[in-house]
């Protein structure tokens, strides 16, 4: 019969492999929609193609997997999603700006970015409150 602790120690580890797996291929694939977005748009096979939605979705599948990365060293859940959404959000407002030729809005950039600016600067509070600091550990069980 296994230790209580044994098994604690199994589980934790089957979720750390999972986590790093699932965050860095969906920020891999992220990063060839984002980089590639023709190379992606063939191998999914899906039309029509629009490099600008392609772009976006680059975005947020980084942002997914960078909130998943994080969450490993990270056990504050408001604090890993709201770095989540910045480093989507700094993404998807670097896209507006570039992909503005393609159609949109200009004020679709100021918009993401604004809101990105105050994600970003509720992370800082957040980091800096004394109970939510990251921690380079792997997370307990709770």
């Amino acid at each position: 019969m296994t230790e209580p602790n044994q098994a604690r120690s199994w589980q934790r580890m089957f979720v750390v492999i999972i986590a790093v797996i699932s965050g860095g291929w969906i920020l891999a694939v992220g990063l060839w929609s984002l980089v590639n977005p023709q190379s992606f748009a063939n191998w999914i096979e899906f039309p029509p193609y629009n490099e600008h939605l392609l772009h976006d979705l680059g975005a947020f599948q980084i942002g997914i997997g960078a909130t998943v990365l994080v969450a490993l060293i990270w056990s504050d859940a408001i604090g890993v999603a709201l770095l989540g959404f910045v480093v989507a959000g700094a993404i998807h407002t670097v896209n507006h700006w570039v992909d503005l030729p393609l159609g949109g809005h200009s004020s679709d950039a100021w918009l993401i970015g604004l809101s990105t600016v105050l994600a970003a600067a509720a992370v800082v509070v957040r980091i800096n409150s004394p109970r939510s600091r990251p921690t380079a550990r792997v997370p307990a069980d709770r």
